[in-house]
């Protein structure tokens, strides 16, 4: 059975795709630094894949600790989350976003070619490619500046994988660009668990429903879309998940020193108040929601191609808009504020 390390396993895609790598018969260790995530997180795990999940708590960067669990668990593969992810926060901490997302990912290079890693997948994301100039977005299309600092680690993240694989003696890499991953795990065992006030739609949307906000900013309704608000590609987590899955399938035929880049989305692009909308029909609940002024780093509109993960991958977004709802209330439900 090959092992594959999941560093920030405990996290929203992290955690979901633990079950999905275990139930695909590899053995998922976990190492996480709990920084925006939950131990209970692990109790659910074990609980959702009646097994015991390895797992250990320590900063991704710590590579004497990384060298000692790598050799322990025969490790074969990374799946690579440990990276700050907020927008929002980016703007306001750039320089903890470089720090951890891009010169950690540097020093975890150099570090890599020292032990037995042969497949690597990076956790990336839409932000690479700015505000596109055609829809939908596909890999070839050019990385316009980034609109955050966040979506900046994420190009030099891309960068230094690729380059960093291009001189390694055995690694293969692949680039996973996601596009806005939502819901929970349908047990509702998992889900996403936002540290104080969520900076993502889904989750504050969630939580206004039950009671936990006053109301939901919607933040622009003049932006150049049918409706004002912003348009993302939003994809169910379990979907996500098994694309990665399907990444550490397709690196394992391939030769050394080989690196891709692929979009994961659903190929279709939802507004904001299409999103709001189409939870309260799901639901039946309303939302109480407010129109806001534009957030700093936010793109118009954005969605993927998904042909070559169709193709290359074998992999194809199989979940709704509608299911995705469905599985993020039926999580909410299960927490307490």
């Amino acid at each position: 059975m090959q092992t594959v390390l999941v560093t920030g396993g405990a996290g929203f895609i992290g955690s979901h795709t633990v079950v999905e790598l275990a139930e695909a018969g590899y053995r998922p260790v976990i190492i996480d630094n709990f920084s925006n995530s939950k131990y209970s997180v692990i109790e659910a795990l074990q609980k959702l894949l009646r097994q015991t999940v390895t797992y250990y708590e320590q900063d991704y960067q710590d590579t004497d600790k990384l060298r000692s669990v790598i050799a322990k668990e025969q490790v074969d593969s990374i799946v690579h989350f440990a990276a700050f992810k907020s927008v929002g926060e980016s703007v306001k901490k750039p320089l903890q976003y470089y720090s951890n997302n891009v010169s950690g990912l540097v020093e975890l290079f150099r570090f890599l070619d020292s032990v037995s890693i042969k497949n690597f997948v990076f956790s990336s994301s839409c932000t690479v490619y700015g505000e596109p100039d055609k829809l939908p977005v596909i890999e070839s299309s050019p990385m316009k500046p980034a609109t955050s600092p966040y979506g900046r680690t994420k190009q030099m993240g891309e960068i230094i994988v690729e380059d960093a694989t291009r001189v390694s003696p055995a690694l293969r890499s692949v680039s996973l660009r996601y596009f806005n991953p939502i819901g929970a795990h349908p047990s509702a065992l998992i889900g996403e668990l936002p540290i104080g006030t969520p900076n993502n739609l889904v989750p504050f949307l969630t939580q206004t429903a039950a009671g936990w906000h006053k109301e939901l900013i919607v933040h622009g309704d003049d932006y150049p879309t049918p409706d004002g608000s912003a348009i993302r590609d939003y994809i169910h987590v379990v979907d996500l998940a098994k694309a990665h899955v399907k990444a550490i399938e397709y690196l394992k035929n391939k030769k050394a020193r080989f690196y891709n880049e692929i979009n994961v989305g659903t190929g279709e692009g939802h507004s904001v108040l299409d999103v709001i909308h189409t939870f309260e029909n799901v639901t039946g609940i309303q939302v109480p929601y407010k129109i806001g002024p534009r957030r700093e780093g936010d793109l118009v509109s954005t969605y993927a191609s998904t042909n070559n993960a169709n193709a290359i991958l074998d992999w194809r977004a199989e979940k709704t808009l509608d299911d995705a709802l469905e599985d993020a209330w039926r999580w909410q439900q299960t927490l307490h504020q």
